[in-house]
């Protein structure tokens, strides 16, 4: 809905040149509609049920609508916006009656087809803290109220925007600043590995799986594992799945080394609960790459693999990326429906990376989320990233999903999450994924309870066998 340009009457001096200056970083005015942004937007209307929601960010005279849910808005006046009154309060605005306050559009806010008697807004700010624009929703259910949580549910989703322009900024300055490669150097770096490389890897067994434990944050029981791929490589040593799981993809070689990681966690746990059948509870998640999820029948080629390896499906994970669903949602939600009746366990795994999964999540089939572990390090450094774990495990909380929060790395980060009512966790912290023979040692343990810090050579000498 295009509106005319007219001057107001904001904040003026060096207070708003600072503000326009941190916004005009972001790149985000008149930009292209975005998955990210909509995402939040739609999560928004669904949890408070409203009728309209907008996100818009303000320059020197108008109100600009960067993703709407419901009323279809690109520009506003910025004199009488919702934006203003933010600005003026420095907080969140709930106007359970907007005929009560005749100074924001003359007494009366119309959007196209619907006449606005509530609204609430909360500002999106720069990392800086200036406020750069608002997420408001207008005609929710709590008309004449709105309870303290919901507010702040409302403020954590602003964060969750200003997280994603603090992350467009970052890569708008990496862009800038990345210098260029010389084709010399380029090359080189494609000398090695190469797919034949990857073949002779995969014919001469240099593969391994290591693993990595998940436990039970208040209990330190070890309740899962992570299998994680690496390449010892006879010459180059232990190498990490960074520096060869691209080309993997790219070649095409990532359907048969997954197809033995799959094979070789399911023997593995077949020799674990042989050992000791009460680990029969025990689930062991492997990571599946775009490729790997798209392909024809693997439903099929995993039932094929749990009957083989004889375990049960319930000792099977699953972890995909969102990045390996969103793009054919409908063959996604087959594939998953077909993985759920199998009985296997489905991970959505670096969870809050892409945002586009929240307007989705409700779609799937999916047991787990795994918070990624970008989130979990900034915890600590404000209330904005601790904001957004606490929202994630809300929202499975409230889909009746489990959270795991990946690579906890210090005691505070763990008392925040079993306080914030996270159940499950990985990390350093507790232990770093390492060889079957170590993690054998581990599950071995009385109850499988990780002593705390993890001392492997303590470990030995209380379990010499």
């Amino acid at each position: 809905m295009p509106a005319t340009r007219i001057e107001t009457s904001q904040i003026e001096g060096p207070e708003e040149e600072a503000r326009l200056s941190a916004l005009a970083s972001t790149r985000i005015l008149d930009t292209e509609a975005e998955s990210s942004f909509d995402a939040v937007t739609r999560l928004c209307a669904e949890y408070f049920r409203a009728d309209t929601v907008l996100l818009g960010f303000a320059d020197a005279s108008r109100y600009w609508i960067k993703s709407y849910w419901g009323e279809a808005v690109r520009e506003l006046p910025r004199k009488g916006s919702v934006f203003e009154r933010v600005l003026a309060q420095d907080g969140p605005v709930v106007v359970p009656d907007i005929s009560q306050e005749p100074h924001l559009n003359e007494g009366r806010m119309r959007l196209r087809r619907m006449d606005v008697a509530s609204f609430a807004s909360a500002p999106v700010r720069s990392a800086e803290g200036r406020i750069l624009g608002t997420l408001t929703i207008f005609g929710c259910e709590a008309r004449r109220s709105m309870a303290l949580d919901e507010l702040r549910m409302l403020e954590s989703m602003a964060e969750m925007v200003a997280s994603l322009l603090e992350l467009r900024r970052l890569r708008n300055r990496f862009k800038a600043q990345r210098p260029r490669q010389s084709r010399p150097m380029v090359e080189a770096l494609r000398k090695w590995p190469s797919k034949l490389d990857l073949r002779r890897a995969l014919d001469e067994r240099q593969f391994v799986l290591y693993y990595q434990p998940e436990i039970d944050l208040s209990t330190r029981k070890i309740i899962g594992l992570e299998a994680l791929i690496r390449w010892t490589h006879p010459e180059r040593g232990l190498i990490s799945p960074a520096d060869f799981i691209p080309l993997a993809e790219d070649s095409g070689m990532i359907l048969p080394i997954g197809d033995w990681g799959l094979e070789e966690a399911c023997r593995q746990i077949k020799e674990w609960c042989h050992d000791d059948p009460t680990r029969h509870t025990l689930r062991v998640c492997v990571n599946l790459s775009a490729r790997q999820f798209s392909r024809d029948g693997l439903a099929d080629h995993v039932e094929a693999l749990l009957r083989q390896s004889g375990i049960s499906s319930r000792q099977l994970g699953l972890e995909m990326t969102e990045s390996s669903l969103i793009p054919d949602m409908r063959t996604a939600l087959e594939v998953l429906g077909s993985l759920r009746r199998l009985g296997v366990s489905l991970l959505m795994d670096d969870f809050g990376t892409g945002y586009s999964s929240l307007s989705y999540l409700h779609s799937f089939p999916i047991d787990v989320i795994k918070i990624d572990r970008s989130f979990v390090g900034r915890m600590t450094e404000g209330d904005q990233p601790l904001q957004i774990v606490r929202t994630i495990i809300e929202l499975a909380r409230v889909l009746g999903m489990d959270v795991v929060a990946e690579g906890i790395e210090t005691c505070e980060q763990y008392h925040l999450l079993r306080d914030l009512g996270c159940r499950f966790g990985q990390g350093f912290l507790f232990a770093r994924p390492m060889p079957v023979e170590d993690v054998t040692l581990l599950l071995s343990l009385p109850g499988r309870i990780l002593p705390f810090p993890v001392d492997l050579k303590q470990v030995t000498v209380l379990n010499p066998a």
